[in-house]
């Protein structure tokens, strides 16, 4: 590897544990669960499989090739499979964010998704957040179902496991970690008060057309 090419994994190491530790700190994960990654050249860099993040240093996180194969001082996340079938099919995913946060995970627990309750639904990409079908953690399975769940969409709740979200790049994908979150505490609260009135289908796709300019700076904006 050289020097160039060095201080570049050095730096998105820094980047995926930074994120991993914010994601934990903020609420929507604790202690070794979830993981985060980051696409880098020849594959990507992801956190550690049972480290306790705050322990852990850029040193710990591991590289995995885009064939599997795992390079570092530790073993990559039992979930890797997942984000190197995520990056392969999906160009535009710069990092992962897997995380069990309390309201996705009881949603999950259910096998539930979300639907078209509120019009924020389509911020990740559709008229509604799909539930993947549950299989063991770490499988290939796991990783087949969540591929499909995440068809036109940038995330997915994982049955009786969590959710998964990818983004252009570190921040932004925990941004959107945050953002579901969010979304599925509010469903959650909806659930209480009896079914859910959902939006109809041309108001989602309305939306989804304003989402395709949405945070755009620069030009005149509705």
């Amino acid at each position: 590897m050289s020097d160039t090419s060095a201080g570049l994994a050095a730096e998105f190491a820094t980047r995926v544990l930074a994120t991993a530790r914010t994601m934990n700190a903020c609420g929507i994960n604790r202690g070794s669960a979830g993981n985060v990654s980051a696409r880098c050249e020849g594959g990507f860099i992801i956190t550690p499989t049972g480290m306790a993040y705050d322990d852990c240093t850029a040193a710990d996180m591991a590289k995995v090739g885009a064939d599997g194969t795992a390079n570092g001082l530790r073993k990559p996340s039992s979930e890797w499979r997942f984000h190197r079938d995520i990056y392969a099919a999906r160009p535009e995913a710069g990092a992962v964010v897997h995380t069990h946060s309390p309201f996705a995970t009881a949603l999950a627990c259910q096998a539930m998704g979300v639907p078209a309750f509120h019009y924020m639904v389509a911020r990740f990409g559709g008229a509604d957040v799909r539930c993947a079908a549950y299989a063991t953690f770490g499988s290939q399975e796991l990783s087949d179902a969540i591929l499909v769940a995440l068809e036109d969409r940038c995330a997915c709740l994982m049955a009786h496991h969590g959710m998964v979200v990818f983004g252009r790049d570190c921040d932004h994908a925990l941004a959107l970690a945050v953002e579901l979150e969010t979304l599925c505490e509010q469903f959650w609260r909806v659930l209480q008060l009896g079914a859910p009135k959902l939006l109809p289908a041309d108001e989602m796709t309305r939306v989804l057309a304003k989402f395709a300019s949405y945070g755009q700076q620069g030009g005149q904006q509705d």
